[in-house]
């Protein structure tokens, strides 16, 4: 099964963006996604759209917070990446005829949906500011 780690990719690239002061380039980031920069563009334009990062093209050009680790939550960057599928579990059918899958599917639906309430709650009361190491490393240190 493949994880979507779009999260976790951005979430590094946004603490590493909060210990420098110039732009830093989409290769650069992509690069430390493991990604390419097309890709890694396309996953950070909700983030742009949302506020939280903004970009600069040509020389001297490239990517910087918008507003300072502190104001930003992880639910904040959740949502602008599109609120990602949290579980990969999931029903056998979504119109099941047997009652015994209907009463599965209905348990499953609510378990998953107050454990997604749940993460969801933890997610608004973490900031990224919480999150940084105590001794900032350069980006290419331990990054790909």
């Amino acid at each position: 099964m493949n994880k979507d780690t779009r999260l976790s990719d951005v979430l590094h690239v946004l603490l590493h963006l909060g210990q420098v002061t110039e732009p830093v380039t989409s290769e650069v980031l992509a690069r430390s996604m493991g990604t390419n920069p097309a890709v890694f563009r396309r996953t950070m334009a909700g983030l742009r759209r949302a506020g939280h990062v903004r970009s600069g093209k040509g020389h001297g050009g490239g990517w910087q917070l918008a507003r300072p680790l502190h104001e930003i939550s992880l639910l904040a960057v959740y949502e602008a990446l599109g609120r990602p599928n949290l579980f990969a579990i999931g029903n056998r059918s979504d119109h099941p005829d047997c009652l015994v899958e209907r009463n599965v599917n209905a348990a499953m639906a609510d378990t998953m949906a107050r454990a997604e309430a749940l993460l969801v709650e933890r997610f608004r009361d973490v900031t990224l500011d919480t999150l940084v190491p105590g001794k900032p490393e350069p980006l290419s240190v331990h990054c790909r």
